[in-house]
């Protein structure tokens, strides 16, 4: 059974993140380390499941919280400054160097989890990324939603969000089961995001300087993976977020819940054990060796 160890990620402007580090339980000829990028409002705990499985087939793996988030939130909520854009051009980056700095690696795979798979296009050192793996990654348009949360977003983005800036001074997420309460600027953010199609491209010219957006720049291989039963990653969703990158390899897998003998898997699922039947589907998109 692997262990992991807690570390601390220093970012640009001294912000601290925590972190969890996994070392391989093997000898493996697996070139690069898995850097997870989380979704918005979850914590690293979350993976620590499937983190700590990657360990044992002999991945060196590192999850992080966020800024604002989790282990990675200092002081209240209230008072923090935290936002989506700094996720993608503070945390990120900085989790790539913590990791490659670890692990003496040139390069490492990014294994991003909703919004921790959208922000690439506004990370700086995208060069040090070998490949993306998004899970349940998408841009999240909120005309592109399914189902019940079709119906819901638009209440807490056009109504509970804005009202709950200027109450509470966040976002309370955690009461209507959609993990950690956020900063009030990245609850901001994420309903600016997907109020259009791009997400993170609404960005560039507001909160991210034309000159930081590297979307058309980056060749980095990008695998969406999604469930047909999501609600957010849709098809439609998802595809709006590959065609953000039109000089990368773009590769699209389409689980289906019944297929695998599940009721759901849904946005959320995949990490979770009672899943473990699809983590080596997602392992397999990680098994580079250039």
């Amino acid at each position: 059974m692997s262990t992991c160890e807690n570390i601390q990620i220093e970012c640009k402007d001294r912000y601290i993140l925590s972190g969890q580090f996994y070392s391989s339980q093997k000898n493996t000829n697996h070139k690069y380390p898995i850097l997870i990028c989380p979704a918005t409002g979850i914590t690293k705990g979350f993976y620590h499941s499937f983190a700590q499985w990657l360990s044992e087939q002999g991945y060196n793996v590192l999850s992080f919280d966020f800024r604002g988030i989790g282990d990675s939130l200092h002081g209240r909520i209230q008072d923090s400054k935290a936002s989506i854009v700094q996720w993608g051009q503070l945390d990120i980056p900085a989790a790539i160097e913590t990791l490659l700095a670890k692990t003496k690696s040139s390069k490492v795979i990014i294994l991003g989890h909703s919004a921790g798979g959208q922000l690439l296009g506004i990370t700086p050192n995208y060069e040090k990324v070998a490949k993306v793996v998004a899970v349940a990654g998408s841009t999240g348009h909120i005309k592109g939603l399914k189902g019940r949360t079709k119906i819901l977003a638009p209440i807490m983005f056009k109504g509970i969000f804005p009202l709950a800036r200027f109450t509470l001074g966040y976002g309370p997420t955690n009461m209507i089961g959609m993990g950690e309460n956020l900063p009030r600027d990245v609850a901001k953010q994420w309903a600016q995001f997907c109020s259009k199609p791009g997400y993170i491209l609404n960005a560039i010219g507001n909160s991210v300087n034309i000159t930081d957006n590297f979307h058309e720049k980056i060749t980095t291989p990008i695998t969406a993976i999604w469930a047909s039963d999501d609600e957010i990653a849709t098809e439609e969703n998802v595809k709006d977020l590959l065609r953000l990158y039109p000089n990368s390899q773009t590769n699209l897998i389409r689980l289906n819940p019944q297929t695998y003998n599940h009721k759901a898997i849904g946005h959320m699922l995949m990490f979770k054990r009672s899943h473990q039947n699809l983590w080596s589907i997602i392992e397999n998109e990680l098994n580079i060796n250039e």
